[in-house]
C-alpha cells in the first residue's frame, strides 16, 4: 500500500510541473490574428543591396483557418474579399527607385506611401518629400453587382516586382481571384522623374456594376518645402490641361472641366502630375489654402483633390497614364513634350513668349559661363538695359523738350485760364510746332512693361535659382537676410532684407530724376499729390519685396541702378538743352504739315468753339 501511495504522488506531481511548464509556454508565444495592422507592422519584403525592395517571390499563401477566413472576407467584400486571404493582407511596402527618385508603393491601397526626391534639401537641410506619413491618397471607389461600395484604398494589393531592359516594373493586383483582378503598374525608367502608370482590370465584367461608373479620387497635402511659407503659397496651385491643350488653374476654391490630359498638383518648385493617354471625360478639383499668414510655422501650403469618373468599357478598366514626382523646372518638363511647361507660371500672352523664347535661353547660357548664378542676374540685367537704352534716351529726350516749352505752356494757361476750350487749341499747336509731345514720353515706359513684367514672372519660376547664394544672399530663390526682428511687422515680416532697402533707394533716386524736379510745378488742382506718390513708391517696393526672392530685388537694384548711369551720361553726355531749345524755336518757325488726324482733331475742336460761343450768345 505504501509503494502504490508513493507512485500517486509521482504522478501528480509530474501533471502539476507539466501543467505549469504548459501555461508558461502559452503566454509567452505571440498570438497568430487573421489581419495584420499595416501601420504597426514591419515591411514584409527582403531587402537586397541595392536600391530596391523586392517583394517575396514565393506564391501567395493562405491565412491559419484557411476556409473561415475567407469567409468572413467575403461576407464584409464579396468577391474581392479574396484578396484579404493572402499574405500581402499583412501589409508592407515595395519600393522602386533610380537616382533621381525613391516611391515606396504600399500594399494597402497599393498607391504610393513616400516619394522622396534624392537629389533636393529642403530649407532647413531636410530630404525632399511630395508624399509622407499619409499626406496623400489615390482611392477608387467600386460599385459591384451584389450591391456593395468599395474603396481600393482600404483593400490589400498584392505586389510583383520585375525588372526589363533596366527599368523596374512593379505589378500591385486587387485579386478576386488568381486569374481575376484590378492592377496597378508602376513602370521606372532610370534617370527619369515620370513613370508609367496603368490602371486596367481582367475578368472583373460579371463583378464590377456596369451602371455605376468607377471613380478615381486624388488627394494631397503639399508639405512646406522653403523658408518664406506664404511667398511657396503663392506659388502653389493645382494647374490642368483640358480640351486638348487649353489650360487653367485653381489657387483657393473649386472647380470643374471636361476633356482633362493632365492634373498637377504645383508645389512651388516641386509637382505632383497625373497625366492620361486617353483624356479623361470630366473632372472636378478642389483647393484649400491652409496658410493663413507668415506668423504660423505650418508644416502644409494647401489641400489638393481631384475627382476623376472613369469609364468601363466591356465590363473592365482600361487606362494608360504617367506619374510625374520631381522639380518644377522649365527645362525638364518642356523636355517631356506633354505641354507640361504651361504649369511654370511664366506670364500669359507675350510676356509668357519672352520668358520661354528669349529670357530662359539667355539665363541658361550665362549661368554656364559665369561663376555664380548673382553674376549671371547682374549680366542678364546689364544686356537688357543696354538693349532698352534707346526707349530711355527717347523718353529723356521727351522730358526736356516739355522742361524747355514749360515757361511758353504756363503762359498759355495763363492767357486762357477762362477758356478751357481754346487753352487745349493753343497749347496742342505748340507741341505740334515744337515737334514735342507729352505722350512721347509715355509710350517708352509703355514698351517697357511686357519686359518688366516678364521679368517678375520669370525670377520667382526660375528653378536654377533655388538655394543658390550670393553675397549676403543664401538663397536666390528665397528672402535674404541681415537682421532678424523679435516681432512680426504686418505685410514686412519678422526680418530686415538688404536687396529690398537697394532697390527702393534706387527707385527713389531714378524716380527724382525723372519727375523729381518738375513734379510739384506741373501739380494740378483736384490732382493727387504726385510728389507723395512718389515718396510713396518705394516704400510700398520695399515693404512688397522684403518677402520676395532675393533675386528679383537684385535685378531690379542692378537695374535701376543702371538706369541712373544711362540717364546721366544722357544728361550730361548726349543731351543739350541749349540745341534742343534752339531746334523747337526753328520748328516753330516753319510750316507744320499737320496730319489727317490732327487736322481733323483740330477742326473738332474749334467747332466745338463755336458752338460754346453761340451757347453764351
Amino acid at each position: 500500500m505504501e509503494e502504490k501511495k508513493i507512485d500517486v504522488q509521482s504522478i501528480i506531481g509530474f501533471i502539476l510541473i507539466g501543467g505549469i511548464l504548459l501555461w508558461m509556454l502559452y503566454n509567452n508565444t505571440p498570438e497568430e490574428t487573421t489581419t495584420v495592422d499595416p501601420a504597426t507592422t514591419e515591411q514584409v519584403e527582403p531587402t537586397t543591396t541595392q536600391d530596391t525592395q523586392t517583394a517575396t517571390g514565393e506564391a501567395p499563401t493562405r491565412q491559419s483557418n484557411d476556409s473561415t477566413a475567407l469567409a468572413d472576407a467575403q461576407r464584409r467584400l464579396g468577391a474581392f474579399g479574396y484578396s484579404e486571404t493572402l499574405t500581402s493582407a499583412q501589409g508592407g511596402s515595395t519600393t522602386i527607385s533610380n537616382d533621381l527618385l525613391e516611391l515606396k508603393i504600399s500594399n494597402k491601397g497599393g498607391y504610393i506611401e513616400e516619394a522622396r526626391l534624392k537629389n533636393f534639401k529642403t530649407f532647413d537641410s531636410l530630404p525632399v518629400h511630395l508624399i509622407k506619413d499619409g499626406n496623400a491618397s489615390l482611392n477608387m471607389s467600386l460599385s459591384t453587382t451584389d450591391g456593395r461600395t468599395l474603396n481600393t484604398e482600404n483593400l490589400f494589393f498584392e505586389p510583383e516586382l520585375t525588372e526589363s531592359n533596366g527599368n523596374q516594373i512593379l505589378s500591385m493586383k486587387l485579386k478576386v481571384s488568381e486569374d481575376e483582378y484590378l492592377e496597378y503598374r508602376y513602370a521606372m525608367r532610370p534617370g527619369e522623374y515620370m513613370l508609367d502608370f496603368s490602371v486596367r482590370s481582367q475578368g472583373l465584367t460579371g463583378i464590377l456594376n456596369s451602371s455605376e461608373t468607377p471613380s478615381l479620387d486624388w488627394k494631397l497635402k503639399g508639405y512646406r518645402h522653403a523658408k518664406s511659407i506664404s511667398y511657396e503659397n503663392r506659388y502653389t496651385d493645382l494647374i490642368y490641361e483640358y480640351d486638348g491643350g487649353d489650360d487653367d488653374s485653381v489657387s483657393d476654391g473649386e472647380d470643374e472641366d471636361e476633356d482633362i490630359s493632365y492634373i498637377a498638383y504645383r508645389q512651388h518648385f516641386f509637382s505632383s502630375i497625373l497625366l492620361t493617354d486617353n483624356p479623361f471625360k470630366t473632372s472636378s478639383f478642389k483647393v484649400e489654402n491652409l496658410v493663413e499668414d507668415e506668423e504660423i510655422d505650418t508644416v502644409y501650403t494647401k489641400t489638393f483633390a481631384s475627382t476623376i469618373p472613369l469609364e468601363l468599357k466591356a465590363g473592365e478598366l482600361n487606362y494608360s497614364m504617367n506619374w510625374y514626382y520631381g522639380p518644377s523646372d522649365y527645362k525638364i518638363l518642356n523636355d517631356y513634350d506633354r505641354n507640361l511647361d504651361e504649369i511654370i507660371p511664366l506670364g500669359w500672352g507675350i510676356f509668357g513668349w519672352i520668358n520661354k523664347y528669349l529670357f530662359i535661353p539667355f539665363f541658361a547660357f550665362l549661368a554656364g559661363v559665369l561663376p555664380s548664378y548673382g553674376l549671371a542676374i547682374i549680366a542678364m540685367t546689364i544686356v537688357v538695359r543696354i538693349v532698352l537704352s534707346p526707349v530711355t534716351y527717347k523718353s529723356y529726350l521727351s522730358q526736356a523738350k516739355m522742361k524747355i516749352l514749360k515757361p511758353e505752356i504756363n503762359e498759355l494757361n495763363e492767357k486762357y485760364k477762362d477758356n478751357a476750350m481754346k487753352k487745349q487749341q493753343e497749347t496742342m499747336k505748340l507741341y505740334s510746332k515744337a515737334g514735342a509731345s507729352p505722350m512721347s514720353g509715355c509710350l517708352p515706359a509703355l514698351m517697357q512693361i511686357p519686359v518688366f513684367y516678364a521679368l517678375f514672372q520669370f525670377f520667382p519660376s526660375a528653378f536654377q535659382l533655388r538655394q543658390k547664394s550670393f553675397l549676403w544672399a543664401d538663397d536666390l530663390s528665397s528672402y535674404d537676410t541681415i537682421a532678424q526682428l523679435p516681432f512680426t511687422i504686418p505685410f514686412y515680416g519678422d526680418h530686415v532684407s538688404l536687396f529690398p532697402i537697394l532697390a527702393s533707394v534706387a527707385i527713389f533716386v531714378y524716380m527724382m530724376m525723372t519727375t523729381g524736379q518738375s513734379m510739384q510745378a506741373n501739380q494740378q488742382p483736384g490732382m493727387p499729390n504726385m510728389k507723395f506718390l512718389m515718396y510713396l513708391s518705394p516704400l510700398v517696393m520695399l515693404i512688397f519685396f522684403n518677402n520676395y526672392a532675393s533675386g528679383l530685388s537684385l535685378y531690379y537694384f542692378t537695374s535701376n541702378l543702371i538706369t541712373i548711369g544711362i540717364m546721366l551720361v544722357i544728361k550730361y553726355a548726349i543731351i543739350d538743352e541749349d540745341k534742343i531749345h534752339a531746334k523747337i524755336q526753328e520748328n516753330k518757325k516753319k510750316p507744320k504739315k499737320q496730319n489727317k488726324f490732327t487736322r481733323k482733331f483740330q477742326e473738332m475742336m474749334e467747332q466745338a468753339e463755336e458752338q460754346q460761343k453761340k451757347q453764351k450768345k
